[in-house]
């Protein structure tokens, strides 16, 4: 009797995906959301330059770095392998979407280039063994200082964080997000709910242009990321009477969960997007 042999289908490997491999990453971290340092959007009121390391992927125009430094904050965040990750270094390119429009080669030294970056910010460290295809990457401080890295417990000023939701990635924001919306989500991350981001302000506060500014908010409204509100002040010495403003806040999807109450006490780990002082007219 003839066997028939399984369909052609059933042999074939399975389609792995750089999404697949973020998710991965992101499952094995155990953490609902991703703690981020506020430094690293905009430093603290009284330094020299309000300029956080935000700025520099901004303005040398470095998604792929940017959206791979996140990652590996959220992979490493957990503190189990003492702020570090290891991968090889087609892991490393998968992770960052590089091996779908390049050479397996050509794939794994686009991402050992792109680790390399993010060392010469001082974020990352970085190490791979001579010979060794497996990459070790070590997080620092995401202030650019280049200290060691803790993780944030939002008891200081310095030590404040905002908080990016898995979701982010598992439902694929970060792959039809731009640079400009990217950094803007953080902005907004940063702040209180219902603040105001004036464009002009963008150069002085955060390091890139007023055009940037508006684009990456009009490209969260697009992915519906964040809500839009109009705001009106009295401005009797204009033709009107008044100004009006828009204030923006984080769609539920994107905002951190509340910590769940334990009698009279909440987790002192979780800092809310409201729990920054500062009035809700972007007070920087």
């Amino acid at each position: 009797m003839t066997k028939t042999p399984p369909a052609k289908r059933d042999m074939q490997p399975p389609e792995v995906t750089g999404r697949d491999a973020r998710i991965a990453v992101l499952e094995r971290s155990v953490r609902a959301t991703v703690p981020l340092r506020k430094t690293f959007v905009q430093a603290n009121p009284g330094k020299r330059s309000r300029h956080g390391p935000l700025a520099e992927f901004v303005t040398g125009r470095d998604l792929r770095g940017l959206k791979a430094y996140l990652l590996i904050v959220a992979a490493c965040s957990d503190g189990s392998k003492g702020w570090s990750t290891t991968h090889d270094s087609a892991v490393w390119a998968r992770l960052m979407d590089i091996d779908t429009s390049a050479t397996p080669s050509a794939a794994r030294t686009g991402a050992w280039r792109t680790l390399q970056r993010l060392q010469g910010h001082n974020l990352i460290t970085c190490e791979r063994p001579r010979g060794s295809t497996m990459i070790k990457v070590t997080l620092l401080r995401e202030d650019g200082s280049g200290d060691a890295y803790d993780r944030p417990s939002g008891t200081t000023e310095e030590d404040r964080f905002l908080q990016i939701p898995q979701a982010f990635w598992n439902r694929g924001y970060d792959e039809r997000i731009d640079l400009p919306g990217l950094a803007m989500l953080l902005v907004i991350a940063r702040e209180k709910s219902w603040s105001v981001f004036p464009a002009d302000k963008a150069p002085e506060w955060y390091g890139w242009s007023a055009d940037t500014h508006l684009r990456g908010l009009r490209k969260l409204l697009e992915l519906d990321l964040v809500e839009r509100r109009e705001s009106y002040t009295k401005a009797p010495l204009s033709p009107t009477g008044m100004t009006m403003t828009y204030q923006y806040n984080l769609k539920p999807i994107m905002r951190p969960r509340k910590p769940k109450k334990q009698g009279n006490s909440t987790t002192p780990s979780v800092v809310s997007q409201t729990s920054r002082p500062g009035a809700a007219k972007g007070r920087r």
